[in-house]
Parts: C-alpha cells; sequence; structure tokens
C-alpha cells in the first residue's frame, strides 16, 4: 500500500511566470519566478548558485510600476536551472504588495475556466 502524499507547505505557492533580479556576495543574475508565495519563490535560471547563500531579489510583477523587492532572501535548494529562496526580511510595502498580489492572482486561478486540450 502507499503512502499519501503529505504536503507540508503552510502557504499557497502559486504558479507565475515573472522576472526577477538578483544578487548575492559572488553572483548576480537574472531569471523568471515560477512559484510565488507568502514566504518563498522558485527560481529558473542559467546563473548557478550556492544553496545557504542569502540574496536580495527584485520581482518585476505585470503592473509595470511596482515590483517586489525583497530585502534578505536565502538559498534553500538548487536543482539544475532552479533554485528555491525562503524569504527572510521584506519592507512592509512590499509585504502588502506581495499580500495583494498573491489574493489577485488567486481570484484569477480561481475564475479561469480549464482550457481543453
Amino acid at each position: 500500500m502507499a503512502d499519501p502524499i503529505v504536503n507540508w507547505r503552510i502557504h499557497r505557492r502559486l504558479s507565475v511566470a515573472y522576472p526577477v533580479i538578483f544578487g548575492g556576495a559572488p553572483f548576480v543574475g537574472e531569471g523568471t519566478v515560477s512559484d510565488l508565495s507568502l514566504t518563498g519563490c522558485s527560481v529558473n535560471c542559467d546563473r548557478a548558485v550556492l544553496r545557504g547563500s542569502y540574496i536580495k531579489l527584485s520581482v518585476l510583477l505585470p503592473d509595470p510600476t511596482s515590483s517586489l523587492f525583497i530585502e534578505l532572501g536565502k538559498v534553500r535548494w538548487v536543482k539544475k536551472h532552479a533554485f528555491g529562496v525562503e524569504f527572510i526580511r521584506i519592507p512592509t510595502l512590499t509585504r502588502h504588495r506581495l499580500d495583494r498580489v498573491m489574493t489577485q492572482e488567486s481570484a484569477l486561478n480561481v475564475r479561469l475556466p480549464a482550457v481543453p486540450a
């Protein structure tokens, strides 16, 4: 009998495709945020990063007047051309913006009908 899969995540992750610029002590790069939650994200990129590194991120939102600036994040995992970031320090304005983005994206994901293949 197979064991059921348990999802230990506290916050829902949304599938998105937002451009991101990131930088740490030994590197700077750009890529695409593919999963986003209130506490972290996944980034796809061609740049090598080190697990455990501390980085800053600027996520470019569809609204050209705003972005999400993450003052401090920690790289928690690395796989080929992707890595996961835990948000450690986020300015208050960015936290409010992130809350709004998550609410809007969640509403869009619920309302959009499935497209037949």
